[in-house]
């Protein structure tokens, strides 16, 4: 057996949350929604694509914001990860900078249900 990469992450939303999950990631960070299976789309929810992983966003109730555990998106440059902090900061969204270690430029912000998102690349 010989795992190859991750296919997708999720993370919660609470009910009712699509549109401001898809404002955020589509309009804010640029992904690309894709469609879920007919089956799925009843529970609620979205797919978003990024790179060849999948972003699943999952109703769930009761919602409780994931402050620890996150998924990580990297970038392309330093001044990449810089540029998406600027352009965040300039929507509104808080963001945290992280200097814990010194083999990366990095970043937390949180997205609309005040789940934890970093972004991250090679310094």
């Amino acid at each position: 057996m010989q795992l190859l990469g991750l296919d997708h992450v999720q993370i919660a939303i609470p009910a009712g949350g699509e549109a401001r999950a898809r404002a955020f990631y589509v309009g804010l960070l640029g992904l690309r929604e894709v469609p879920k299976p007919p089956l799925l789309a009843a529970r609620g929810g979205a797919w978003f694509v990024v790179g060849e992983q999948g972003l699943h966003v999952g109703v769930e109730e009761p919602f409780v914001p994931a402050k620890k555990a996150h998924p990580a998106f990297r970038l392309a440059s330093p001044d990449a990860v810089r540029a998406l902090a600027a352009h965040l900061e300039g929507k509104g969204v808080a963001v945290r900078w992280s200097n814990e270690t010194a083999d990366a430029v990095r970043f937390h912000a949180d997205d609309p249900f005040g789940n934890r998102l970093e972004f991250t690349a090679p310094a």
